[in-house]
């Protein structure tokens, strides 16, 4: 094991999404977590390769039932061992399967106990099913994301379930860890992606406060409003990503397409123009291959970058020299991150299918073999 956080033990009630995400983090980092899976997940043989699911790298599974009291009272005893737990089920349903933040801080005073949730603990959306799309369109960010005279375009989960969810209840983990390390004292977090997306919106809180932020969607600095931070096709059909803020960067922009005698050019931050300087840009991009494009504006300081699928961005000599994608039984992933020069994280396994280190994973934890027999007799393991 290597990272940061070597030595926490987390436990992880399965869950998708975020949950996982959080998880992996944790993970990723060093920490020793261990998924809860439910026994009726567990595959008739093992597969003949590990699971492609790459958010459930890293970490061991036990497969527990849960509506038996033995596989319940299996997984206290676990809790009491743990430094940090996760779930993401909605409001109250841990407490009725008797794993509640009372009853596993009473087992584990100084456990982080975290919680993932779209609406939160409480409020009147709390008990309501939604997804991604939902919490950040609640939240005052999905309304500005697009083009003008266009609907908003949902940024894939990446808002919601992730920066807002899975990253907010990994920080708010690591901090209750931090605090814990003092005060000797667990607690709740509560992490909501609805309170998450709206966190990472706080600079355009502050724009709208300035009056530099109009309510018009595809009308403003960096929602595609203007013709410098954008991103434009080119001959072959590739597109290409302009982001030339600074006077400087925009004088590079001119220069490099051949646009630094323009006049009309020469008005950058007139939003009245912004339109027509967008289709001169245009018209310019289209000129040029991708390629051609990347040789002429790469690692300058145009703020340029091609625009990469998945499989391009992999091999992109930058990100091969950095390391940022790594190749783990036949599955390209991201690298873990972000990176530390004296306690660097390094991906530790595979994902695991349901159930895979049960026995090895109780043992390990303080379980003996006999106990581990009867819970396997009472159907409360598998």
């Amino acid at each position: 094991m290597a990272g940061p956080l070597t030595g926490v033990r987390v436990l992880e009630l399965a869950g998708i999404g975020p949950g996982p995400y959080a998880a992996m983090v944790l993970s990723d980092m060093g920490a020793e977590v261990v998924r809860i899976d439910r026994a009726a997940s567990v595959p008739a043989s093992p597969p003949g390769r590990p699971p492609v699911d790459v958010l459930n790298r890293g970490r061991r599974s036990v497969a527990v039932d849960l509506k038996v009291p033995e596989g319940v009272e299996a997984v206290l005893r676990l809790v009491a061992s743990a430094d940090a737990l996760i779930e993401g089920f909605r409001p109250g349903v841990t407490e009725r399967l008797g794993l509640g933040p009372d009853v596993c801080l009473e087992r584990s005073p100084r456990l982080v106990y975290g919680r993932m949730t779209g609406w939160g603990q409480d409020g009147p959306y709390a008990s309501a099913a939604g997804h991604d799309i939902n919490y950040i369109a609640l939240a005052g960010a999905l309304a500005h994301i697009g083009r003008a005279g266009a609907p908003p375009t949902p940024p894939l989960n990446l808002v919601g379930d992730f920066g807002g969810g899975g990253l907010l209840l990994a920080f708010g983990i690591a901090c209750g860890l931090f605090e814990t390390s003092r005060s000797g004292q667990g607690q709740v977090v509560d992490a909501a992606m609805i309170d998450g997306a709206a966190n990472l919106m706080a600079m355009f809180w502050g724009f709208r406060a300035m009056g530099i932020w109009s309510p018009e969607r595809g009308t403003n600095l960096l929602d595609t409003g203007a013709h410098f931070y954008d991103v434009y096709e080119c001959a072959d059909g590739g597109f290409v990503s302009i982001g030339s803020i600074e006077p400087q960067f925009y004088a590079e922009l001119l220069k490099r397409t051949g646009l630094d005698g323009d006049p009309e050019l020469a008005g950058q931050m007139d939003r009245s123009t912004w339109p027509a300087l967008k289709a001169k840009l245009a018209e310019v991009f289209r000129s040029r291959t991708r390629d051609e494009w990347c040789d002429e504006m790469e690692a300058t300081d145009v703020c340029f970058a091609p625009v990469l699928s998945m499989d391009e961005a992999a091999s992109h000599p930058h990100n091969v020299a950095r390391g940022t994608f790594e190749t783990r039984d036949g599955v390209v992933q991201p690298a873990p991150a972000p990176r530390f020069s004296r306690t660097a994280p390094e991906l530790d396994r595979p994902p695991a299918f349901p159930g895979q280190h049960t026995d090895e994973v109780l043992a390990d934890w303080g379980f003996a073999e006999d106990e581990v027999a009867a819970l396997r007799a009472a159907g409360a393991v598998a």
